[in-house]
């Protein structure tokens, strides 16, 4: 399956807003938000969040959205990284390249820019970690039962890519 890479915009919202709640109803256990509390939120709250923060969408040929991920900047004393976010690929797309294409682009995104870039990711979450280990992510901590889901507990593994020093050297 073909896709574009692109920057969403407040434009997008309706597409961003589709593919956030699929994602949300359908892997509760990978997001700290809750469908209850996303639905809830207005369009003009999500236009705000979608300038707030950089926005990626893969996109397909038809237009519609089949992965985003966001990437926030820290400010004051931590200027010196962002955190990825919101990462979701629909599952016709997964296996296809477009997770790591999505990941390559916020990484772009973020060089230059900042010193490194963190995440939270599932414990439980092998397809992820693989990603995230290919791409020079490395893992530094383990938040216990970060989250109380469906009536059982989620560690968050924190990992951390350094963009001004090669991947494995964090001396």
């Amino acid at each position: 399956m073909s896709f574009a890479i692109k920057r969403l915009s407040a434009s997008d919202v309706a597409d961003y807003r589709a593919i956030r709640l699929e994602a949300l109803t359908n892997h509760p256990e990978a997001f700290a938000s809750t469908p209850e509390q996303f639905v809830q939120r207005t369009p003009d709250e999500l236009r705000a969040v979608l300038e707030a923060m950089v926005f990626l969408g893969a996109t397909r040929p038809d237009g519609s959205l089949a992965g985003i991920m966001a990437l926030d900047f820290g400010s004051g004393r931590e200027a010196h990284r962002a955190w990825l976010y919101q990462v979701y690929v629909r599952p016709d797309m997964r296996g296809t390249g477009c997770a790591q294409a999505l990941l390559d682009a916020v990484l772009d995104e973020a060089q230059g820019k900042v010193a490194q870039v963190h995440l939270g990711v599932a414990a439980h979450n092998e397809p992820a970690l693989r990603l995230y280990q290919k791409a020079g992510f490395e893992l530094y901590g383990t938040d216990p039962r970060s989250q109380y889901v469906n009536g059982r507990f989620v560690d968050e593994h924190l990992m951390v890519r350094f963009l001004d020093k090669a991947p494995g050297d964090l001396k």
